[in-house]
């Protein structure tokens, strides 16, 4: 195939990463994601004939390559409730352009399946735990995990020889009294520590304004106890905005999407667990890929489809938010547990 030049959106954003849910389903009923009311017994998650099998996930990922992606991440829902996930991972690791293969989890089932992640070419694990407090974990879980089922998870994983970091969503009220013992913890550990702003993703999750606390309050509370200074970002379009304790090489990781709002840089493509690609974390509708590809159309179709939806894509929905536009937060949005963080 001739070398195309690189695809762009129309803030001439490139398409370099794709993150892909492997089902919506998930052991957790985090209130920022899954709350346990709306997503209880009943609910009806999607069944197994509509979700991507895993040779028409690896097909697409094979189609988003030739279009310049270099950089996956495995995402739900919880992945690892999606059976023979190493097996996915291993298809993918031989897709010709994939640089890096990354997935986020909320770390429960990660002692059973660390090591065959790592063995099947799995890179890095992102591990979502938001308190170290076991009571309020539990609470914050909805099920009543205890925290060290997870660090056990956190520690499988490091064992195994997979690249690890910790995301923890803050919310005032709720469990901001945790940021430093979390930040103390993991620093000891030599665990990056990425505080992410709670976000009004999806439709229940009754997010308010006055919830999320700032990254650079965080960066002020952590530095009075633990001196901090900025340092660059790897690469164009990181999230995470980069501190390096004073006296040595820890890092900790600020995701400033209500506050700081990197829209500019985004380089994120996102397919549902059913097939549908989104542009935006924040979108209301997707494009559906599964139709095509089970109809019979051409990796070339298929090619061509993408390009159409990322080439028209003009999303940038937290700088609107930091803009106040009106009713944008009201408006309809897809959740999260079917597409990942």
């Amino acid at each position: 195939m001739p070398e195309q030049s690189p695809l762009v959106d129309t803030r001439n954003r490139p398409l370099r990463d794709l993150r892909i849910s492997v089902t919506d389903k998930c052991n957790f009923r985090c209130r920022y994601c899954m709350p346990a009311e709306i997503f209880g017994p009943d609910f009806e998650f999607l069944p197994q004939h509509k979700l991507l099998s895993f040779e028409e996930i690896v097909r697409l990922t094979n189609i988003f390559a030739s279009l310049g992606v270099q950089k996956i991440r495995i995402t739900g829902g919880e992945p690892l409730m999606r059976r023979g996930l190493p097996v996915l991972i291993e298809m993918i690791k031989k897709v010709a352009g994939i640089h890096d293969i990354a997935m986020t989890t909320n770390g429960s089932l990660l002692v059973r399946h660390a090591q065959a992640l790592k063995e099947a070419g799995l890179d890095r694990v992102t591990v979502s735990l938001d308190s170290l407090d076991n009571e309020r974990f539990g609470t914050l879980n909805g099920r009543g995990y205890p925290v060290e089922a997870v660090l056990d998870g956190i520690r499988a994983a490091a064992e195994a020889g997979l690249g690890v970091k910790i995301n923890m969503v803050v919310q005032r009220g709720v469990n901001d009294q945790d940021i430093l013992p979390m930040a103390k913890y993991f620093r000891e550990q030599g665990h990056t520590l990425r505080f992410i702003e709670f976000m009004d993703v999806g439709n229940s999750n009754g997010w308010k304004l006055d919830q999320v606390v700032p990254s650079s309050e965080i960066v002020r509370m952590i530095h009075q106890e633990m001196p901090l200074v900025p340092i660059e970002a790897n690469y164009f379009g990181e999230v995470a905005s980069r501190y390096r304790y004073e006296d040595g090489d820890q890092e900790i990781g600020l995701i400033s999407s209500v506050t700081q709002a990197f829209c500019s840089t985004c380089t994120r493509a996102r397919l549902s667990a059913e097939g549908k690609m989104y542009n935006c974390l924040f979108a209301s509708a997707g494009e559906d890929l599964r139709e095509p590809l089970r109809n019979g159309a051409s990796d070339d179709e298929i090619r061509a489809q993408i390009q159409t939806i990322w080439s028209k894509r003009d999303e940038r929905y937290s700088e609107e938010r930091l803009d106040e536009t009106p009713g944008l937060v009201k408006r309809p949005k897809v959740e999260m547990s079917h597409i990942g963080g």
